[in-house]
């Protein structure tokens, strides 16, 4: 072959590569489903068997099942139920068995309320006969079998009920819940989403009590949000939100006795203006513990409580300059020691405390974090844990011993790691993605953390990548010119040329604990990432001082001055990569979402100098704006700590703004408020700056519906591709 034809060859295959290499479209992320990897979808460890269950959808025929599946083997044992069978039962959007798991409650028709919380229609379906009963005629919250399977306890229009299978019968313990007043057994709206939990009662061992929590929200203020509709006129939504520095609601302990129908009310007169974050049942039927926090949350008690008597006892106390996070992890033993997570010692990790508070142990301890805490088998006396300890942007599964002696690592691919055990501990389905390979599930013995099967391997999806050519994410520490050393990753287009200048976007949240920096698979920002890489862009992010997973230090330097040090470290880290020689320092960018639009709305302010554009969605724009739970934790209140919130609040730098900016935001966000655009908007206006601005109406903290994501992130690129 002559020079002339190899040439021709090689442009040729030149040629096919290049139009074998497929673009990631925003159709792809947002609406065709492109990158949709197959999961394992409402996966459940039964209790009394070795054996887990899965929600499974027959795309073909429209039905739901839920099969019930062999740890040991991952063999199909039954179908428990199938939707086809039951005219009812169109769907099924979660289920819950009882403690003997011989009947499931199924929920279906649900109505989102807030984040976590849904109302829905709910059915008994009972194993053995293939029953099916209705709960009520009314849609309901949080049903909850009783141990012993008899009763089901339940929310319903701010009221609590005990409904009786056998009798068929309902009982209304209280009787005063009424809205943006009185909220029995169900969390308000602040506890919801800042303690994370819906459920405010929980029934003891022997199905003979009921605690739950009264929210009196009477003098809490109200917050409206128009809700602008198909209508001809605009209708109104009203709630309590206790804004920073405003008053909280009143919250109760109560006490409900089954037999004698009678309620108790708890005496915590000892504390004023707390939070009850959490109440949990030990193993003695008599003795509920809850955890009680003052409101600044540097002062946590774990207090046992007397169900018969009401009288309580301290038992454990933690204290710290900044904050305590309460723990989910408190698990009792059979002598009614417990376990307790903590990151007293500046890191988190687990300890054994005996049933009057003296710790036992520590028995994990270094210099990196227990992630998740899975469980303790008494029968070989290991105890089960999710941590760091393979690198803070990494997740692996160990065991050790009760004692911390005999640690063993059980998972051996670097990335993230996450375990869903069997009841008896020999088993674990292992939730396995890294940034370069797509999520898989796997089956491996616990005893050494063999593979013993694959379940789900994703790699369909991982085929069909392959036609797409993606960047791939480069993680490195940055090291700031002040010594930060500050976990990162950088995504350059697979063509990319160190000879060129090429423009930056930087992505963060930078919230309290978070972290966006993590080797993990993608989500659709990485996807979208991947697409701006594809045209000629690099994006990269930066977890900054304030951020979790790297000790307690790290995570609460920020305490009191919410966005001074996180942006320092962005337009710091800015300011480093621009130095790279291959990135244009005149064309850089950020963005964020939530506490990252809050993050890159004073950046382009206090960094003018350094960034050229930068888009906000969803931002805080001043924390005084914010909740009380969340907001104190970090800032403690305005009245008590008025620079931290203005000195650090972007509407407050209006005047410094030289680059882009595009404010974006929905007018129904029950959590960050549309006020907190309007709030910014306004201030840019009266300081004669020019900007952008995207209102979605009717849209909450998500924006979506409908194409609104597709239009969204179009949006968002059109900008970046006109102003970077």
């Amino acid at each position: 072959m002559n020079q002339f034809s190899k040439l021709v060859c090689f442009l040729l295959l030149v040629s096919a590569t290049a139009i074998g290499q497929q673009k990631i479209t925003l159709e792809d992320i947002w609406s065709s489903g492109t990158f949709r990897t197959k999961g394992m979808d409402a996966l459940q460890a039964l209790k009394n068997t070795n054996q887990y269950t899965v929600l499974n959808f027959d795309r073909n025929s429209k039905n739901f099942q839920i099969d019930l599946y062999d740890f040991a083997t991952l063999n199909k044992v039954s179908t428990l139920i199938d939707t086809k069978n039951h005219s009812e039962l169109k769907s099924i959007d979660s289920y819950t068995f009882n403690s003997t798991e011989t009947q499931l409650l199924i929920a279906l028709n649900s109505e989102q309320i807030y984040r976590h919380s849904a109302v829905a229609d709910f059915y008994i379906y009972d194993l053995a006969s293939k029953k099916l009963q209705k709960v009520a005629d009314y849609k309901i919250q949080e049903p909850t079998f009783s141990p012993d399977g008899k009763k089901i306890a339940y929310g319903f229009e701010n009221n609590l009920y005990v409904y009786d299978l056998a009798s068929d019968k309902h009982t209304q313990i209280t009787t005063d819940g009424k809205k943006n007043h009185i909220i029995n057994g169900i969390t308000d709206w602040v506890y919801e989403e800042e303690f994370a939990f819906v459920r405010a009662f929980d029934w003891n061992s022997s199905s003979t009590y009921l605690a739950y929590i009264k929210f009196d929200e009477t003098n809490v203020p109200e917050f409206s949000m128009d809700v602008f509709g198909k209508e001809l006129y605009p209708s109104q939504e009203v709630f309590k939100y206790p804004k920073a520095g405003e008053k909280n609601a009143l919250v109760t302990l109560n006490v409900y006795e089954v037999a004698s129908n009678e309620t108790k009310k708890i005496n915590l007169s000892q504390y004023n203006d707390f939070y009850i974050a959490r109440m949990k049942w030990t193993n003695d039927a008599n003795a509920l513990s809850i955890q009680v926090l003052n409101r600044h949350q540097n002062n946590l008690d774990l207090l046992f409580v007397d169900a018969k008597t009401g009288t309580t006892k301290v038992v454990l106390n933690e204290k710290d300059v900044a904050y305590v996070d309460v723990t989910d992890n408190l698990t009792f033993l059979k002598d009614n020691s417990f376990i307790w997570t903590s990151e007293k010692d500046g890191f988190n990790h687990i300890y054994h405390y005996e049933k009057n508070g003296k710790l036992r142990n520590q028995i994990t301890k270094g210099n990196w974090e227990v992630t998740s805490y899975y469980g303790f088998d008494e029968k070989n006396g290991q105890v089960y844990y999710q941590s760091v300890e393979n690198g803070s942007i990494n997740r692996d599964v160990y065991k050790v011993k009760l004692d911390g002696k005999n640690k063993v690592r059980l998972t051996n691919k670097t990335g993230t790691n996450k375990a869903t055990f069997s009841p008896n501990f020999q088993y674990f389905i292992n939730s396995f993605s890294s940034s370069t390979e797509p999520t898989s599930y796997t089956l491996h013995d616990s005893k050494d953390g063999k593979q013993v099967q694959s379940i789900v391997d994703n790699k369909e999806l991982a085929s069909k990548l392959e036609s797409f050519n993606l960047p791939t994410k480069e993680y490195f520490e940055l090291t700031t010119e002040k010594g930060h050393k500050l976990n990162a990753y950088i995504i350059k287009p697979k063509d990319f040329d160190a000879s060129k200048k090429y423009p930056l976007l930087l992505f963060q949240y930078s919230g309290p604990g978070s972290q966006q920096v993590a080797n993990q698979w993608l989500g659709p920002n990485d996807y979208w990432h991947m697409l701006l890489a594809q045209e000629g862009y690099l994006v990269a992010c930066v977890d900054g001082r304030g951020t979790g997973y790297k000790g307690a230090a790290f995570k609460k330097v920020t305490q009191k001055e919410l966005g001074k040090y996180e942006v320092e470290d962005q337009i710091d880290a800015a300011k480093v990569l621009g130095n790279y020689p291959y990135i244009d320092k005149t064309r850089i960018g950020i963005w964020g979402w939530s506490y990252g639009g809050f993050m890159s709305s004073n950046c382009i302010l206090k960094g003018n100098d350094v960034f050229k554009t930068a888009i906000a969605v969803a931002p805080v724009t001043n924390w005084r704006f914010y909740d009380t739970i969340y907001t104190e934790r970090y800032m403690q209140t305005p009245q008590e700590n008025a620079s931290g919130y203005d000195d650090n609040s972007p509407i407050n730098h209006v005047d410094k703004l030289k680059g882009n900016y595009l404010i974006i935001h929905g007018t129904a966000d029950d959590n960050v408020h549309f006020q907190n655009a309007t709030r910014m908007i306004r201030a840019l206006q009266l300081a004669n700056k020019q900007f952008d601005q995207a209102i979605y109406p009717d849209t909450n903290h998500g924006i979506y519906g409908g194409k609104i994501r597709l239009q969204l992130y179009t949006k968002m690129t059109n900008y970046l591709k006109a102003n970077l």
